[in-house]
């Protein structure tokens, strides 16, 4: 989690010991699907957790909350056929601007890489060992973008379902 290092049983801990239920992390990449109070505002959500991360694991935590129902949404909207070639990749933003600033300006090869915006994400398929050094890839992982996206292949989306 933004090169912080923290074992799947502890984060797990935190998010019980905030209280939420049916608490699971997914793959060692930061996932964690769990149950909170629907009247909960999600605002409220994202800065519990993000406090409780900092004040447990002492690092500037920022993450990107999206409500267990909409990944199958966004998985269904996938707007490119996939294949055993490449990669397929969503971006989550807790800032539309965010996304949006991502994509001015880019100019991606289409016949490497394929990006598209789709509804509080953008959507990009990449070919397998291209997905650190494509112009998206470059763009995805700047500094600049850290607090407000964050990207997941489609088949770690699949898993969290």
């Amino acid at each position: 989690m933004n090169g912080i290092t923290i074992r799947s049983t502890e984060l797990a801990e935190l998010f019980r010991g905030l209280g939420y239920g049916d608490v699971r992390t997914v793959l060692a990449s930061g996932n964690v699907v769990f149950d909170a109070d629907e009247d909960t505002r999600p605002d409220t959500l994202k800065s519990s957790v993000e406090q409780a991360l900092r004040d447990r694991f002492g690092y500037d935590a920022w993450i990107v909350l999206v409500p267990h129902r909409a990944l199958s949404t966004v998985l269904d909207a996938f707007p490119f056929d996939s294949a055993p070639d490449r990669h397929d990749y969503v971006v989550f933003g807790s800032d539309p601007a965010a996304l949006d600033d991502l994509l001015s300006d880019l100019d991606p090869d289409p016949s490497v890489e394929r990006i598209a915006r789709g509804d509080g994400v953008v959507y990009w398929s990449c070919p397998k060992g291209s997905s650190t050094d494509t112009a998206v890839a470059k763009r995805v992982g700047a500094a600049r973008f850290k607090r407000t996206t964050t990207t997941r292949n489609a088949n770690t989306l699949r898993k969290l379902l």
